[in-house]
């Protein structure tokens, strides 16, 4: 389980509308990965994901659904084998949570490729990125489409160009050497043959 903090220190932790926490998770409540938006301890996360299955109750078929607790809303969707769930304050906007959780359940078969667990498992850091598209480091939703989160996610830089360039570059050299010495070890071993042979 990958769980990842970019939280910043502010002084109202719970007093504003925010999403705490987007995570993805099996049907039997197992996380595959989970990102904090605010600051929260790792012991607090893995609390609230443990505690999210017991609280789902029996199972409800409807398309979104929430739970509320005396100190957050999990707000979740299912995705086939697995939930979609955003930890929000109670002070959140639930409508625009929604919309958020929906803009997710489109951003991850996208970007993964798919909606087993392996898929989810496999392309972790890019979801990361793609959630850090879809909501800022304090919590709150980025008004932008699906459309917008795929061009951001295939941009590249110029820097990595860069870098993988003269990673290439490199590499090839190390080839030539190892050909160029390769061929002398070669000559050396047939003229000593050769003395050998004809001495």
């Amino acid at each position: 389980t990958l769980i990842l903090d970019i939280s910043k220190n502010s002084s109202s932790k719970n007093s504003v509308m925010v999403v705490l926490s987007c995570s993805i998770t099996t049907k039997g409540g197992k996380p595959l990965m989970s990102r904090q938006f605010c600051e929260m301890s790792r012991m607090r996360v893995e609390g609230l994901l443990a505690a999210f299955p017991k609280l789902m109750g029996s199972g409800k078929t409807k398309q979104h659904q929430y739970v509320d607790t005396d100190t957050v809303r999990y707000i979740y969707q299912p995705l086939e084998g697995l939930f979609i769930l955003l930890i929000t304050n109670r002070a959140s906007n639930i409508v625009e949570d929604l919309e958020t959780l929906r803009l997710l359940s489109k951003v991850v078969p996208d970007v993964a490729g798919g909606t087993t667990e392996d898929k989810v498992t496999g392309s972790v850091f890019d979801l990361i990125f793609a959630f850090d598209e879809v909501l800022t480091s304090g919590g709150y939703k980025e008004g932008i489409p699906l459309s917008t989160v795929k061009s951001n996610l295939e941009m590249e830089s110029h820097e990595e160009k860069l870098h993988m360039m003269i990673k290439q570059s490199k590499e090839d050299a190390a080839k030539d050497e190892m050909k160029r010495q390769a061929k002398a070890i070669k000559e050396r071993q047939l003229n000593m043959m050769k003395q050998q042979l004809g001495g």
